[in-house]
């Protein structure tokens, strides 16, 4: 199956970029099950297992389409509806009532059901980007790992929690941070700033890690920071949001939007297995289990189906900002 794998960004990325890393992932293991990969994607594009295309958004897309493609694969917005078999991975969230594509695949089982749909594929890293989690390596401090600059990503709030609890956080993420959150950049020497990290840098950092803090404040659409450090054996102290209670089961986490109950879990963090929690990556979400299950989705549109039965759109509109945290 030739397979073209469609983004409006570069690739690859070294520090952020989530959905970035997911196609390029993809792609990756495709190529290793014995697929043609093609990508279509923003201009100083490179790799090395699959040919690369520039994306044009002033030319019809269909004209860009190379020849000899079965499916594509769009993540991001393109000017007309694909004439041959496709599939739309939708990775954030939006606040309206625009109907989405039929063909739409969500990135997990609750972001799918806030748009009426049950079509979902849980994104999947690939473990040789990560190497040895370290699982006996010596651990002194939590981590929170997302835009700190994001106010839903809520870096307040997990410097809240930290406080409480007594602990020390490094904050990994953003190059600048929000002052209007309130957050006092003190001298603390519990609270350590670490910027924009990726690749090798960011790993020994989680891998050092007692776990992670992520009281999200939005129902976050999957979370890739949340399967990267359970990879390093870091269990997760979130909040019951989006995705996840369905990726943070209990023997990898807990999760409230109460800062007290959170704190207490916090400080029984040594009841948590950190081999439970690397292995709860390993069988469920890494980029194999990925790829096969994006496999399904193309042999379905390829069959003539569509993935969704009614064109999926939003359920509830949210009227607040911030979900609830005490």
């Amino acid at each position: 199956m030739h397979i073209l794998i469609v983004n409006n960004t570069s690739i690859p990325v070294t520090k952020y970029g989530g959905t970035e890393r997911v196609i390029w992932w993809l792609g990756k293991q495709l190529v290793q099950m014995g697929h043609q990969v093609s990508y279509l994607v923003a201009a100083g594009s490179h790799c090395d297992f699959a040919k690369v295309y520039v994306l044009n958004s002033s030319t019809p897309f269909n004209k860009q389409i190379p020849t000899g493609v079965d499916v594509v694969h769009i993540n991001c917005e393109v000017n007309e509806t694909p004439n041959i078999p496709y599939i739309i991975t939708r990775h954030g969230n939006s606040n309206d009532n625009k109907l989405l594509d039929i063909n739409t695949v969500f990135v997990s089982k609750n972001h799918a059901q806030r748009f009426g749909s049950d079509s979902f594929v849980h994104n999947g890293i690939d473990p040789d980007d990560y190497g040895d989690p370290g699982l006996n390596t010596p651990r002194n401090y939590f981590h929170f790992l997302g835009d700190a600059a994001w106010r839903v990503k809520n870096v307040r709030g997990a410097i809240k929690i930290a406080n409480k609890a007594n602990v020390t956080l490094r904050v990994v993420g953003g190059v600048r941070f929000n002052f209007n959150q309130g957050i006092r950049l003190t001298f603390d020497p519990r609270i350590k700033f670490d910027g924009m990290k990726g690749g090798q840098a960011k790993n020994e950092i989680l891998k050092k890690s007692k776990g992670l803090i992520f009281p999200v404040l939005w129902h976050e659409p999957f979370g890739l920071s949340i399967v990267e450090s359970l990879y390093f054996g870091c269990p997760v102290f979130g909040t019951p949001y989006g995705s996840l209670p369905e990726i943070v089961q209990p023997r990898v986490g807990f999760l409230s939007n109460n800062v007290s109950e959170l704190v207490n879990a916090i400080k029984n963090v040594n009841n948590y297995s950190k081999k439970d929690c690397y292995q709860h990556v390993m069988e469920n979400f890494t980029s194999k289990q990925m790829a096969l299950n994006y496999l399904k989705k193309y042999e379905t549109v390829l069959s003539g189906a569509h993935l969704n039965k009614t064109a999926p759109l939003l359920q509830q509109i949210q009227t607040v900002k911030f979900l609830p945290f005490y």
